[in-house]
C-alpha cells in the first residue's frame, strides 16, 4: 500500500510510476476521491456529535413544547450522524480497496515493459563449447546420466512439471542452499525454516494478491495459501508489531519449499526443472529504516554475487523495468547464469526494495525520536535470492565434462564431502571423485 500523504501531496509522481508500470493512472484520482468524500463524512460527523452533545445539556434543561421540539431535533441528529458515519465508513472502505490497487512508486526503475531492462554489467568467462570440442548436454540429459534428476517418475506421482532430485542430485540441492545458509549466517542473517501455508491477509499483505493471484495454490477448505517464496512468510512475521532497529536491519534467511502454477509457461522452459511447480529456496529478508532501503539494496544484491562466484557461474546483472516489476517492488534487480545450450540468460536470483508498502499493509513499524518526541514510522522490506533449485540448471551445464561428468565448483566441495567431479552412473572411473 502506498502511503497516503505522498498520494495527496504528489499524486503526480503516483500517476507517473503508474503509466510507467503499465497500469492505470485514473485509480490515483479515484483514490483521491474517496479520500475526499472519507474526510468529508468525518467533518460532518464531528460536527453533528459536537451539536448531538450540546443538545443533550440543553434537553435536560428544557420543559414543555422547547423540550418537545429539541427531542425531535435530538433524533433528527443521531440519524444524521448515523448516516456521516456510514458514508464515512464506505467511503473508507472504497479508498482501502482502491489503495490496494496502485502499485508501489518506482524508483529508479528504468521504464518499458520486459525486455526493456538494462544490463548493468556482466561477470564471469562464457565456455566456448565448439573450441573444447565437444557440444554441450542440457542439464535434463546431464541429470539423467548422473541418476540427479528424474522427472518421468515425478510426472507418474504428481502430474506434468514435478521431478525427483535423487542421490548426487539430493545431495547437490542440499550443499547449494547450506552454502546459501552458512554466507547468509556469516553475514549476520538469522536463519528460519518458515511456514508454507499463509493466511489471506498475510498474502495480500506482501502484493502477491493482485494480478498474479492465479499463480498462487490456494487450498480453500483451510482459507490458506502456499507461498511461492518464504518472502511471504517473513514479511508476516513481524506483522502488526513495533521493531527496534536502533541497532540497524533486522534481517532473516529464510529456507522453505515454494509452490508456483507457473500458469502460461512453455517451451524449453518447462523442460527439466527450469519451470516446475515446486522447488526450494533460501531467501533473504531485511527489515530496514526506510532512509537505509537503498544501501540495503545493494547488500542484498552483492550477497548474491557472492554466491554466485562460489558456483563459478559467468552471470550478467539487470535493472529491471517498471513494467516487469511486481506490484510491491519499487526497483529489482536480477542476477542472470548464462545457459549455455540454449546461449542465453536465465534468471537465478531477484533482489527488490519494496520500501515501506509491504510494511504498510502488515503494520509494521519502528519507533523513532522526532523533535524530542518518539513516535512510529512504518519501516521498509527487502528482499533477494540466495539459493534455488534452479541453480542445479547452470551448475549442471556450465560445469559439465565431454564425457556426461560436472565438475564441483571449489565453493561447494566441502557440502559435498570434497567430491571434486559427479560422475555419470556407470561410468568406469574411479569411485574416489564419487557420484555419492
Amino acid at each position: 500500500m502506498i502511503d497516503l500523504r505522498l498520494l495527496r501531496d504528489n499524486p503526480d509522481v503516483v500517476r507517473a510510476s503508474q503509466v510507467a508500470r503499465g497500469d492505470d493512472p485514473a485509480l490515483v484520482d479515484q483514490a483521491l476521491d474517496a479520500d475526499s468524500r472519507r474526510r468529508s463524512a468525518l467533518t460532518d460527523f464531528e460536527q453533528m456529535r459536537a451539536e448531538q452533545k450540546s443538545l443533550g445539556k440543553k434537553v435536560a434543561q428544557a420543559k414543555g413544547d422547547e423540550k418537545t421540539a429539541l427531542l425531535a431535533h435530538t433524533k433528527q441528529l443521531a440519524e444524521g450522524v448515523k448516516a456521516r458515519q456510514k458514508d464515512a465508513d464506505d467511503a473508507e472502505a472504497q479508498l482501502k480497496a482502491i489503495l490496494y490497487k496502485i502499485s508501489n512508486v518506482i524508483a529508479g526503475a528504468p521504464p518499458g515493459g520486459e525486455e526493456d531492462y538494462v544490463v548493468l554489467r556482466e561477470e564471469g568467462t562464457v565456455r566456448d563449447f565448439a573450441a573444447e570440442g565437444f557440444t554441450p548436454r542440457d542439464h535434463l540429459e546431464l541429470g539423467e546420466g548422473l541418476r540427479a534428476i528424474d522427472t518421468e517418475r515425478g510426472a507418474k506421482v504428481s502430474g506434468a512439471r514435478f521431478y525427483y532430485l535423487t542421490g548426487v542430485g539430493a545431495r547437490l540441492e542440499l550443499a547449494l542452499l547450506n552454502a546459501a545458509m552458512d554466507q547468509a549466517t556469516q553475514e549476520g542473517f538469522t536463519p528460519v525454516i518458515t511456514p508454507t501455508l499463509v493466511r489471506p491477509e498475510i498474502m495480500q499483505g506482501t502484493g502477491f494478491l493482485g494480478e498474479h493471484a492465479d499463480e498462487i495454490y490456494r487450498l480453500e477448505a483451510d482459507d490458506l495459501y502456499l507461498v511461492g517464496t518464504s518472502e511471504v512468510a517473513l514479511a508476516g512475521y513481524h506483522s502488526g508489531e513495533i521493531l527496534d532497529l536502533s541497532d540497524g536491519p533486522k534481517r532473516y534467511a529464510g529456507w522453505s519449499a515454494c509452490y508456483r502454477r507457473e500458469a502460461g509457461s512453455y517451451g524449453k522452459d518447462t523442460r527439466g526443472i527450469i519451470r516446475v511447480h515446486q522447488f526450494h529456496k533460501v531467501e533473504m529478508f531485511s527489515y530496514v529504516d526506510p532512509a537505509d532501503a537503498e544501501t540495503e539494496h545493494q547488500r542484498l544484491l552483492a550477497w548474491e554475487e557472492a554466491m554466485l562466484r562460489k558456483c563459478e557461474l559467468p552471470y550478467r546483472v539487470i535493472d529491471t523495468a517498471a513494467g516487469d516489476l511486481g506490484s510491491s517492488a519499487a526497483r529489482k534487480f536480477d542476477c542472470e547464469a548464462w545457459l549455455p545450450t540454449q546461449e542465453r540468460y536465465l534468471e537465478l536470483t531477484s533482489t527488490s526494495n519494496c520500501t515501506t508498502f509491504q510494511a504498510r499493509r502488515l503494520g509494521v513499524r519502528e519507533r523513532v525520536e522526532v523533535d524530542g518526541k518518539t513516535e512510529t514510522r512504518t519501516v521498509a522490506t527487502l528482499n533477494g535470492t540466495l539459493g534455488t533449485t534452479r541453480w542445479i540448471v547452470a551448475i549442471l551445464e556450465n560445469h559439465q565434462q565431454p564425457d556426461g561428468s560436472v565438475r564441483v565448483p571449489e565453493g561447494l566441495r566441502p557440502y559435498l564431502g570434497g567430491l571434486e567431479v559427479l560422475e555419470p552412473v556407470g561410468s568406469s572411473k574411479g569411485s574416489s571423485k564419487g557420484t555419492a
